[in-house]
């Protein structure tokens, strides 16, 4: 029970990373295209200076 219990979370926890990933890399997309957008919300404009960052 508890290995299932395990198994459960790692793939809740593998999904959650790859929705970041990619949510992260649609923003950052979106904020190329889109240079009006800049400075709208401050959490868009966080998440693509960070992705150019570690790009």
């Amino acid at each position: 029970m508890e290995k299932e219990k395990d198994t459960t979370v790692d793939r809740s926890l593998e999904r959650r990373a790859a929705l970041r990933d990619r949510h992260a890399h649609a923003v950052a997309r979106l904020m190329e295209e889109r240079i009006d957008l800049r400075g709208v919300h401050a959490l868009a404009d966080f998440v693509d200076d960070s992705v150019r960052w570690t790009a």
